[in-house]
């Protein structure tokens, strides 16, 4: 048995599969990258464990454990592969899913055009049964057990095997509910169920159903992947004295990770799991480089995530979606752009140049993998224009140059444009859409991007940071070492969290502080109860309160934290201050003086929070000027003519060494290119500062 013990966070993107093993006495840092295998990411999963230990020099008997942010569940609900699904609901309330909300994308100018896409579970598949809860809790009419029975005996019949339970009301009292559940035990034992009541204990029973069904969707193939990554985890922690089990954590949307064991109970948490890693470790590397108000774009080979982070802390919404479906599970906010190194660039029939969403993915990937790709995609223009070196991966991944220019020939000459000319237009198009994502995720909060720095990461993350400090007017880009394995490196920087929520709807001068403090108080019960099933001894675990406020009569609300204590009066107008003052921050305007506004709260949160030790950030050695990383030039275009651009190896570089536009800065995973014009110097965590050159 190794005597040397390392934690391995694994990442598996769309193209590739980011490794990162950190050795827990010597702190030293190895990343690799190995290509996802997307009809089986679990193969991917041990080819990175593999190649990470062999470049350590160690065997399976060194891990200590494991941390993974997986796309299972999301690319399901991407893919529309939701099937063989029923719901139950109650009586009188069959249309639930088809009536939905009264919300029309793109604005109500886009009624006439618009058709309801389908439901995630066709009207056929959807049993009510009788019973009727009040919006307290108490029971108007008592459960139905006998329509129960006939529901669970139809779908058995119909052989539908994964069911989603919402019941009205039961947020308040899960009573009916937890009764359909043992009916669904004793009738039809081989079905797979959510219940609202577990999955959202929160009001609006539209969304509370969608997230249910999702739920219950994605449990089998999170349950399947999980138990075979576990079954085969166990043979790398093989060790002389015998088996042992390897913690295993998987990273959840909410910031947090869970182990396997509990995260199969749990498998909605585990959506948009990959971009809420990266953006976790971006906020560790923007707190330690001095930087408070981020921005994060990870570019991948599918797509470009963004989120924004202020005090070191991601931004969380309950208003997100996968899909086409809305979920109201907390999750980190990400607006997600198709502008990927596998974009696809194509014409309209009007003869107009469009990128993306459609994606080359890893297979057969951009015409310059020479897999089979025939369309000309971000990564190809990159290459045309010299801005990435002939290859990847340090020389695994070789790259057909003339491939990529006969690809952007042809399709230039239906634009009738130079080739050059039509890559360079191709980037343009790659970065406004990163850059109308990124207003995006930052003015819906009241924000203006030109007060923040941007954190750019992943494989093609930062190939287009100089044009986004030009578009956006930014103070400059960051750009961390090793990029491309950023977010595998925040696998091993997140807590375990457990988020509870409660509605408890209530005007702030009808408020019953005792009722309060009492929810509060359970749901700080079940989050004690979570981490301790996880081993978090009890001094070690944290609490964090939170609640969603209003203005009497808005749809919608503002969440702010509820501090410490018994609740009583002057605790609810501390929470009602820092409402009015998020509303402020928001919208420009709050009600706080208007004594007609009345505050109201919805509903009461709690999040456990188990820490797991974050890895020491490395130190940049001093650096002996960017003369000593040079390793030659390239001509390369930049949108204003071709030039000689000096290539430079990043590993040579060193703290307070600057490298000046035109330049090209490459390493294992990543390439940032520095255009005329701009700076990049070297900081004492071996950051890339950006910026543009003052002149004169």
């Amino acid at each position: 048995m190794s005597e040397r013990r390392v934690r391995i966070g694994i990442d598996t993107g769309g193209t590739f599969t980011d490794v990162v093993a950190v050795d827990e006495v010597s702190g030293e840092i190895v990343t690799t990258k190995t290509p996802s295998t997307p009809a089986d990411p679990a193969e991917g999963f041990l080819t990175g464990i593999d190649k990470v230990l062999g470049l350590m020099g160690l065997d399976g008997s060194a891990v200590s454990a494991v941390s993974h942010g997986t796309t299972v569940a999301t690319n399901k609900l991407l893919e529309g592969k939701v099937e063989n699904l029923g719901f139950i609901t109650t009586e009188g309330y069959r249309h639930l899913l088809e009536i939905a909300r009264q919300s029309v994308p793109d604005g109500y100018g886009n009624s006439y055009f618009w058709v309801k896409p389908p439901r995630i579970v066709p009207a056929d598949r959807v049993r009510t049964v009788r019973g009727r809860l009040a919006v307290d809790g108490s029971e108007v009419r008592p459960f139905d057990e006998a329509e129960a029975v006939a529901a669970a005996r139809f779908f058995k019949d119909a052989g539908i095997t994964t069911i989603g339970v919402c019941f009205l009301h039961s947020y308040a009292n899960p009573v009916h509910e937890v009764a359909m559940r043992e009916v669904l035990r004793r009738e039809h034992p081989d079905a797979v169920v959510s219940i609202s009541s577990e999955v959202l204990r929160e009001y609006r029973e539209y969304e509370r159903s969608i997230t249910t069904l999702v739920d219950a969707a994605v449990k089998p193939n999170i349950r399947r992947y999980v138990e075979n990554i576990g079954r085969r985890l166990a043979d790398y922690a093989t060790a002389a004295e015998g088996p042992r089990d390897v913690p295993f954590y998987v990273m959840k949307s909410n910031g947090g990770v869970l182990s396997a064991a509990e995260v199969v109970h749990q498998p909605i948490t585990t959506v948009l799991s990959g971009p809420a890693a990266g953006a976790l470790g971006a906020a560790v590397v923007a707190r330690a480089a001095g930087v408070d108000r981020v921005l994060t774009c990870d570019g991948g080979g599918t797509s470009t995530d963004v989120t924004v982070v202020v005090d070191g802390r991601p931004a969380l919404t309950t208003e997100g979606s996968v899909g086409a479906y809305p979920s109201k599970i907390p999750m980190i906010d990400v607006v997600t752009v198709g502008a990927g190194g596998g974009s696809i660039a194509w014409v309209t029939p009007e003869g107009t140049l469009k990128v993306g969403p459609q994606s080359a993915g890893a297979d057969p990937g951009p015409v310059c993998y020479a897999r089979g790709g025939t369309e000309p995609t971000i990564t190809d223009a990159h290459l045309v224009l010299g801005r990435i070196p002939p290859h990847l991966l340090g020389g695994e991944v070789p790259l057909d140059a003339e491939a990529a220019r006969g690809v952007i020939d042809r399709l230039s000459e239906r634009l009738g444009l130079a080739p050059e000319d039509c890559a360079t237009g191709i980037l343009e198009i790659s970065a406004w859409n990163q850059a109308n994502a990124l207003r995006q995720i930052s003015i819906k909060r009241g924000l203006d991007v030109r007060d923040f720095t941007l954190v750019t990461f992943g494989g093609s993350g930062s190939l287009l940071a100089c044009r986004l400090i030009d578009v956006l007017g930014l103070h400059g880009v960051l750009v961390p070492p090793d990029p491309g394995n950023l977010s595998a490196y925040g696998l091993l920087t997140v807590d375990v969290r457990n988020d509870y929520v409660r509605t408890t709807v209530a005007r702030q001068s009808q408020l019953d502080h005792a009722r309060l403090d009492a929810v509060l108080g359970e749901l700080q019960d079940e989050a004690d109860a979570a981490l301790a099933r996880e081993g978090f001894d009890p001094s070690a675990r944290r609490f964090e309160r939170t609640a969603d406020l209003r203005y009497f009569g808005q749809a919608f609300e503002v969440r702010v934290p509820v501090p410490d204590g018994a609740v009583d009066a002057e605790l609810a107008t501390t929470v009602a201050d820092a409402f009015h003052a998020e509303h402020r921050a928001l919208y420009g305007y709050d009600l706080r003086d208007d004594p007609r506004q009345e505050v109201e709260w919805v509903n009461l949160r709690v999040t456990g929070v188990g820490p797991i030790r974050t890895p020491e950030l490395p130190m940049a050695v001093g650096g002996r000027g960017s003369g000593a990383a040079r390793t030659g030039t390239r001509r390369a275009h930049f949108g204003d003519g071709w030039c000689e651009a000096t290539v430079y190896d990043r590993s040579r570089l060193g703290s307070g060494d600057v490298v000046e536009g035109p330049a090209v800065i490459e390493e294992f995973g990543s390439t940032v290119p520095v255009h005329p014009g701009f700076r990049a110097e070297v900081d004492r965590h071996a950051n890339l500062r950006i910026t543009r050159e003052v002149t004169a």
